[in-house]
């Protein structure tokens, strides 16, 4: 990225950020792994969330959550190591099990035992694998529209996103955005910052489903929420795979949701009723 793109992608970040209510706390947690940037809203003392962006996504746009949560929860919304945002790599992440000590960092660093873990997306499956890996320290779990968790990416989006990992070009997100949402609404800042964010290479851990066996005894109560109108994965496929694998948990779908307008548009009420 040089300086101009630089510069560009720093006032998207803040004019997305610009939509949080009132202003929130910026917050630098150092792990082995880096520094990571955490946004937090809401009473010192209220229960924890803490919020895991899609890919590209970053932790400002959980705008609409925060609206919606920050009254009785305190929220923290994590720029995930290695992708698109502000967190800075000091050495990068090689796997799951990298991925989950470095998410445990850093609730180590905001001084959280255990917290609601809520993702989207690729933060879906960050959630799950650090639930997985330290049931423990999650009290509740949501998954919104998660991908790589029950069933692979349809062929389709996998292959709309070709073009985005080889040119890293703005207008090749804006594609697969207009694509999977069927032109449904976006917000206009995000989808700018999520289009410049393109231009950033991802040094992210690449997703790989867990096995079945991993959920033997999995107890935290979870939520899958699935958007009705997902082109990211087959739905009913997702659906019928996690009521097999966690049986105890609540599905839902989200009428009229796309996979990409999930955190802006439709997932603030689905995650208000469940945390």
């Amino acid at each position: 990225m040089n300086a101009r793109t630089a510069t560009g992608y720093t006032a998207a970040y803040d004019a997305v950020l610009a939509q949080w209510p009132g202003e929130p706390e910026s917050l630098q947690v150092t792990t082995d792994h880096g520094v990571t940037q955490v946004y937090a809203t809401g009473p010192a003392d209220a229960p924890p969330v803490v919020l895991l962006p899609g890919g590209g996504a970053t932790a400002a746009v959980w705008f609409a959550a925060a609206h919606t949560l920050s009254a009785r929860c305190r929220i923290y919304a994590v720029d995930t190591m290695g992708d698109s945002g502000r967190s800075v790599p000091a050495r990068a992440l090689t796997g799951r099990d990298d991925l989950a000590r470095w998410l445990g960092g850093v609730l180590d660093g905001l001084g959280l035992p255990a917290t609601a873990l809520a993702g989207h997306s690729y933060g879906a499956w960050t959630a799950l694998n650090y639930a997985l890996h330290a049931p423990d320290r999650v009290t509740r779990l949501a998954l919104l529209d998660p991908t790589s968790c029950f069933a692979a990416l349809s062929p389709a989006y996998v292959l709309r996103a070709v073009p985005l990992f080889l040119t890293h070009r703005p207008a090749a997100m804006d594609s697969i955005l207009r694509w999977e949402t069927r032109g449904q609404h976006l917000d206009p800042a995000w989808r700018a910052l999520a289009c410049l964010g393109a231009t950033q290479p991802s040094r992210i851990v690449m997703p790989r489903r867990p096995k079945d066996a991993e959920f033997a005894g999995f107890t935290v109560p979870t939520l899958i929420a699935l958007a009705e109108r997902s082109r990211a994965h087959d739905v009913r496929k997702v659906a019928a795979n996690a009521r097999r694998i966690v049986p105890g948990s609540e599905l839902v779908t989200i009428p009229g949701a796309a996979h990409h307008t999930i955190p802006t548009e439709h997932g603030a009420g689905v995650l208000a009723s469940f945390l």
